[in-house]
């Protein structure tokens, strides 16, 4: 089952030359990220928590990525990694027909 948990900041950072999608729930979250090392840190605040799964079209929705490829791909990563939950299908109630033998 898929983590319910929710974001106010994401954003992008590189380590060791690989790009990742990084969230947090405060904007300092960059000071911990340039002192272990990570480049190209760039953090937005969300207009509202959002949970994973929301995040990444929410991204692609504002461009986000701005044409830099290796953005773009960690994006689509989670993207794929967290879809959108799916809607239990709610059917009609059974209708039971019982027979009656006259």
């Amino acid at each position: 089952m898929a983590t319910e948990k929710k974001f106010s900041v994401v954003g992008t950072s590189t380590l060791n030359g690989k790009t990742k999608v990084r969230f947090a729930n405060d904007s300092m979250r960059v000071k911990i990220l340039a002192k272990n090392g990570h480049e190209n840190i760039n953090l937005v605040n969300l207009p509202h928590e959002m949970q994973k799964w929301e995040i990444g079209p929410y991204l692609n929705s504002i461009e986000f990525a701005k044409g830099d490829a290796g953005i773009q791909s960690a994006i689509d990563y989670i993207v794929k990694k967290n879809p959108a939950p799916k809607q239990e299908a709610t059917s009609p109630a059974e209708t039971v027909v019982e027979e009656t033998v006259a």
